[in-house]
């Protein structure tokens, strides 16, 4: 059963007639589960679809969470509303702001978890990293948040819910009166690079982005939507055929000794057998590359020979790499390569045809930059030395 707090079920199958105990939490439902939820609660079927899209529009499109608040509902409408739903986000426990501008949300979730939610302002666009799990299962040596265990996936409305609260910090929710479609956008695109594997929480990404995405709610383009996965190789189609939005991968390594280690889930599918489903990635376009994201690594995977490699490898690919200068955090045993050999590296892309941006850390003062995401109450933190141990890895 149901319980209060959790969204019925978000795979498009048809509900039981038969509501649960406590109120249902409308955000994070798909447009079929929250007609099937109406219809469920007792809402007349011949009014069904219009009410769906009027408290669409009041819940995504204006940031509307109470009932009374929806006028152009009738008064004894919204107290069925009031009676058998809720419109919840999760709670912002603590906003730090960088030097450069970037927020940093500490989110609690249902049962006490908590997943970090990353704003970035830049001059031509804001970015709002989240995350989709509670901790990660990949453990990934040079990530933070892959010391951290995995505790359980987000539903959708976590999912969605860090869009919604991010929009209600940055004030963005549009005025009343004006299109949203030509407001002012201070969150213009989302990385699902947050904490957690997001193609390992296929379902409830899915239909949290197709809430971002919807033209009647928060309207962003799925060009403006980027997923970033380890290598979960099964489900990288169908982030392509359920999703639409761009693609990027964790890489980080140019053969398989070292991205073993790097990224395990390397071990159980391999460079070779990722290249290959990218190479049949069904959006892959030059009008839609796949990024290569690329942590440079003092020593490790930095080298002449590396940036070669991985011409090689990528070759046929519609591509781009991010160079990601190391995010250094407690513990970590490794060190960010030189700005020299970072430019080097990035030369060598560039000229086989690839562009080769550097990424800029930004937030690093509060942690809040790639790779240093992991949640307060979950931190068990390990020494350096016990760190470099695990992944038989050490920093030159």
């Amino acid at each position: 059963m149901t319980s209060a707090t959790t969204p019925i079920t978000q795979n498009f199958v048809t509900l039981p007639r038969k509501l649960p105990d406590g109120p249902i939490n409308l955000v994070g439902l798909t447009r079929e589960a929250l007609k099937e939820a109406l219809i469920t609660a007792g809402s007349p079927e011949k009014q069904v679809k219009m009410r769906l899209g009027q408290l669409w529009q009041w819940i995504y499109e204006k940031g509307v969470r109470d009932f009374e608040k929806m006028t152009n509902l009738s008064k004894d409408y919204r107290a069925f509303l009031a009676e058998h739903f809720v419109i919840a986000i999760p709670e912002v426990v603590s906003k730090q702001v960088s030097t450069d501008g970037t927020r940093k949300y500490l989110v609690r979730i249902a049962g006490g978890h908590e997943v970090e939610t990353v704003y970035i302002p830049e001059s031509d666009r804001g970015t709002l990293c989240i995350s989709s799990q509670v901790g990660c299962t990949l453990t990934c040596s040079f990530c933070h948040t892959g010391t951290q265990k995995l505790v359980r996936n987000l539903t959708a409305g976590e999912i969605i819910g860090q869009v919604m609260l991010a929009r209600d910090d940055l004030g963005e929710w549009p005025a009343p009166g004006r299109n949203p479609a030509t407001s002012a956008r201070l969150l213009s695109n989302i990385v699902l690079m947050g904490m957690g594997e997001p193609l390992y929480n296929f379902e409830n990404v899915r239909d949290a982005m197709k809430i971002a995405m919807d033209p009647e709610g928060i309207q962003l383009s799925r060009r403006r939507i980027t997923l970033s996965t380890s290598g979960v190789v099964p489900e990288i189609a169908r982030t392509a055929t359920e999703i639409g939005c761009l693609l990027a991968v964790s890489f980080h390594a140019t053969t398989d000794a070292v991205r073993d280690k790097l990224v395990p889930i390397n071990k159980r599918w391999n460079i070779e057998v990722l290249l290959d489903a990218l190479r049949d990635y069904p959006k892959a376009s030059n009008s839609e590359r796949i990024t290569f994201e690329y942590v440079m690594l003092k020593g490790i995977n930095d080298s002449d020979a590396d940036a070669h490699r991985l011409v090689e490898l990528i070759k046929g690919i519609p591509a781009k790499v991010n160079l990601i200068p190391f995010n250094p955090w407690p513990g970590a045993p490794y060190e960010r390569s030189s700005n020299n050999r970072i430019n080097a590296f990035s030369e060598i892309v560039y000229q086989a045809g690839y562009a080769s941006p550097v990424r800029r850390p930004r937030g690093e003062d509060i942690f809040a930059a790639c790779g240093q995401l992991k949640s307060a109450t979950e931190r068990a933190r390990k020494s350096r030395k016990d760190i470099a141990a695990e992944t038989g890895i050490h920093s030159i």
